[in-house]
């Protein structure tokens, strides 16, 4: 299957089937894609969040406004946004730059300074605007690895993000959960499978210039 099949082939799943698990070595391949996404500076200022066990995922569904893919997916990732890039987050950064690349620290001073001139002239707003914004090329890159494995995938943003939140243990002041992304196999039972895929028309689409 090529890359235009899987993509065709993928839909929002409304519901998967709750017996079918995905293996571990095919979602150690999709988190890997998340991983090497694209990322602004290099910084990926936020988590990959990833609910596996029944239990948990059991602990959730109250906060889905529509829970049938959460109480029948395989695994659920939840992406979670820094809200400011601290001191500390920047440290951690540079040092493992440094160990990778096998650079000393100080040769990324200018760099450094560079990231940080930019964030201190951001609101707090604007910051975690900037990464939300890198949290959805995440998104779009499991969703994408995930279609090339013949994994069904839902994205989804319609929850109580403060209860998830609080079910999943994150520091609101300083991260919040952007957007999640149930995944399994889809459910026979899940007539929007045999729907026609609706986008718009190339010309309606596309400009070239």
């Amino acid at each position: 299957m090529n890359y235009l099949e899987a993509l065709s082939r993928r839909y929002s799943v409304k519901k998967f089937n709750p017996e079918m698990r995905i293996p571990q070595d095919v979602l150690l391949n999709i988190l890997e894609s998340g991983k090497l996404a694209a990322s602004s500076q290099g910084l990926q200022p936020y988590r990959i969040l990833v609910v596996e066990s029944s239990g948990m995922k059991e602990k959730l569904i109250p906060a889905f406004y529509n829970p049938s893919q959460i109480s029948t997916c395989s695994h659920l990732i939840v992406l979670v946004s820094k809200k400011n890039v601290e001191e500390g987050y920047l440290d951690g950064y540079f040092k493992h730059i440094s160990e990778v690349r096998e650079h000393p620290v100080e040769n990324l001073d200018l760099f450094r300074k560079s990231i940080t001139k930019h964030f201190n002239t951001q609101e707090h707003d604007d910051i975690l605007n900037w990464a939300e914004k890198q949290s959805y090329i995440v998104l779009a890159n499991l969703m994408y690895a995930a279609a090339i494995e013949k994994i069904d995938t839902c994205p989804m943003e319609g929850f109580r993000q403060d209860l998830i939140e609080e079910i999943l243990n994150i520091d609101s002041e300083n991260e919040k959960v952007t957007v999640t992304l149930a995944l399994g196999y889809r459910s026979e039972e899940d007539e929007f499978q045999h729907m026609k895929k609706v986008r718009k028309p190339n010309d309606k689409l596309f400009k070239f210039i």
